[in-house]
Order: C-alpha cells, then structure tokens, then sequence
C-alpha cells in the first residue's frame, strides 16, 4: 500500500509539472515589433520629428552672392525647375538669388539676380535699371519665365519706401513686363506659386499694407497675357523699422493638396492657416495659428515645408530679439511643435531666403546669410529626409 501512494504521488507532480509547462508555452510573448497598421500619413503630418535641418553650418558649400556692381543682402532664392526649358543662360539645378541692396549698403537699392551653378559658379542673370530694391519673392516657373518682387526706397530708410512692383524676366535674364496695381501690389516681400506650365496661381505678401494676394496667372511662349489677382488675407501686423526696413507677412507656402496657404507673419511672430486659398473669393482675414512660439521664434521671415513633412521658417531677429539664438531657421511639425534650430551667424540677422529642391539621390538645402553675404549649399542623402 505504501508503495501504491509513493505512485501515486510521482503521478501527480509529474502532471502538475507538466501542465505548468503546457500553461507557459501558450501564454501570448509581448514583443516591441512595430504597429503593422499604422496610421495613415498625410502630406501636412510628419512621419516623424525626425529633423531635416543640417546640424552645422561647416559641412555647406559657401558661395559668394555678390555680383560685380557690388550688390549685396541676398534675400530671394529660388531653384530652376527640372522641366525649365533649354535655350536660355539659366539651366535646371541652377539656383537664383535676388539681391536687396546696393554696392552701398543701402536697403531697397538692389537690382541683380545672381545665378548659382551646380559647380559653385556665380555669375550675373539679371540687372534692372533703378529704382530697383529686388525681394524675396522670388520664382522661376516651368514655362521659362522668372518673377521677382521689387519694392525700392531712394535713401535705403522706410520713410522712402515705394509700392513696388512684380518684374517678369524671361529665360535670358530680359525684363518683358512690370506689374503694378495701387490696389494690389504693395510692398511684395516673398511669393509661392502653384506652377501648373502656362497657367500659375501665385501667392505674393505685401510688407506695407499687411496683405496677400492671390493672382492667377496666363502665360503664353513670349510673355504673360493675364493676371487678375484678389486680396485673400489681411491684418497682420505691418510696420517701418530701421534694423528691418519694413515687417510685415513675408514667407509663404502653397499646399496644393488641401488648397492651404501658410503664412509666415514677422510682426504677429507667428505662422498662420488660410483655408481655400485657391478658390477664395473674398478677404479671410488672417486665418488661423498654426505655430506661435515665443522661445524659438524670432520674426519668422522665409518659409516652406521639407520633404520630411516638417515646416522650416528663418528669423530676422527684429521681433522678439534673443542674442543668444542668431540668424536661426526654426524646424516644426504641422501640429506645431518645436523639432530643431540652426544658427546660420553668430550675428544677428543673417537668416532670410530659402529654398529646398528634392532629386533622385539627394535633397538640396540652400539659404542665404545675409551677413557675409553668401549663400550656403547643403546636400542631404535621400534616406536621411524621409
């Protein structure tokens, strides 16, 4: 008998065993394996925070933005477009940069158009006649024409600043038609286009009377046909100043997807949302904040959005001033949160144009520094702005 429970017992351990091993082996293992669905990304929502901007200034090409004339503040850059058509001094991959002053210094007195080659080679595109003081509005569209914003002063100061005008340029660097409209056009200090070939929809900010406009433009083989244009926002802040000439909106960005135009606003210190940009037909005010942010914001001047998704805008430093954060481009999600900064001087107000142009292999990150003046050249690995 005794050995019958000595069995038995053997029996039951083994069974308890046994089942604590059966147990373990189907209880689920926690893994951390990415979501197999995640949630779908949109054009204006970042896969990540991953950053776009450089880490540093020394690992950019530099290259002089001063023409033989003297001319200097670089403010407007600008691409040539893939598709650019052949026959003219400028070639697909060349970048242009407006320059805003005079061999003197003086604001408002520049009148060249440099053009940057692939090589690093400067040479001269375009010189007006003046009175001329060449902005950052600045585009080079597909169907081979350039605008460029131009509003000029007599003594370099705000108290002489004039409205302006739109000059278009064709591909040889010849000026066929000057724009000028008292109603719209008034200071025009930076401009985005939705390029469609002959027919482009351009957005363009005007620093003295805190508005944008909307026109739609008709080009044909020689030269523009039509442009009717409308204010589609108003408002912000728009003043003189003596560092800054004139604050007021400036940079701008065109999401054809959701027909959405950004606006970075330099006195209201802050990036705006207009809906239905395209199709408005009247004035929508200023829209909505989209970004407001009093630590890394430094009067937001230039704007676009990088192929990572995030948004980047440049900082003049005349509105809330920070010395200890220089001529920085700021870097933020479209949630708007705060990603990266890059000090482009250790001076303040170096930082104005940019431009962004993605190929194949690479992506080419170009932004002016007003202070030496030049223009530096990055280019990003594909793989590392995705």
């Amino acid at each position: 008998m005794k050995k019958f429970y000595i069995v038995l017992a053997a029996i039951i351990v083994i069974a308890v065993v046994v089942w604590i091993f059966v147990m373990m082996w189907q209880k689920p293992v926690q893994t951390t394996t990415q979501n197999p669905n995640p949630t779908p990304v949109t054009q204006n929502q970042p896969t990540s925070v991953t950053p776009f901007l450089p880490d540093s200034t020394s690992t950019a090409q530099a290259v002089s933005t001063v023409p033989a004339n003297g001319d200097g503040n670089p403010y407007g850059v600008a691409f040539v477009p893939k598709d650019f058509p052949a026959g003219g001094t400028i070639n697909p991959g060349d970048i242009l940069v407006a320059n805003f002053n005079n061999g003197k210094n003086l604001q408002g007195t520049g009148s060249t158009i440099v053009r940057i080659a692939p090589s690093g080679k400067m040479s001269l595109f375009f010189q007006g006649k003046p009175p001329l003081g060449l902005t950052t509005a600045l585009a080079v569209l597909k169907s081979g024409f350039v605008i460029v914003g131009n509003m000029p002063t007599t003594d370099g100061t705000s108290a002489t600043a004039k409205a302006g005008s739109l000059l278009v340029i064709d591909k040889n660097g010849k000026l066929i038609k000057t724009l000028t409209d008292a109603n719209l056009i008034n200071g025009p200090w930076d401009m985005t286009v939705n390029d469609n070939g002959n027919n482009v929809r351009a957005f363009v900010s005007n620093v003295l009377s805190g508005t944008v406009v909307r026109f739609d433009l008709t080009f044909n083989s020689t030269t523009l046909v039509s442009e009717p244009g409308i204010i589609i926002a108003s408002g912000y802040v728009h003043k003189g100043d003596p560092a800054a000439l004139e604050i007021g909106p400036t940079g701008l960005f065109y999401d054809a997807a959701s027909d959405s135009l950004f606006v970075a606003a330099t006195g209201d210190n802050a990036v705006y949302k207009i809906m239905n940009a395209g199709t408005l037909s009247a004035d929508a005010g200023k829209g909505t904040v989209i970004y407001q942010d009093q630590q890394n914001l430094h009067g937001p001047l230039s704007l676009t959005q990088a192929p990572n998704g995030n948004f980047i805008v440049s900082n003049g430093d005349a509105i809330n001033s920070d010395p200890t954060h220089p001529s920085e481009l700021t870097e933020f999600t479209a949630d708007g949160k705060f990603v990266k900064q890059l000090s482009l001087d250790k001076n303040q107000g170096g930082a104005f144009g940019f431009d962004v142009q993605r190929n194949l292999t690479s992506t080419i990150f170009a932004t002016v520094n007003d202070n030496v003046p030049n223009l530096m050249i990055w280019m990003i690995p594909t793989q590392v702005v995705q």
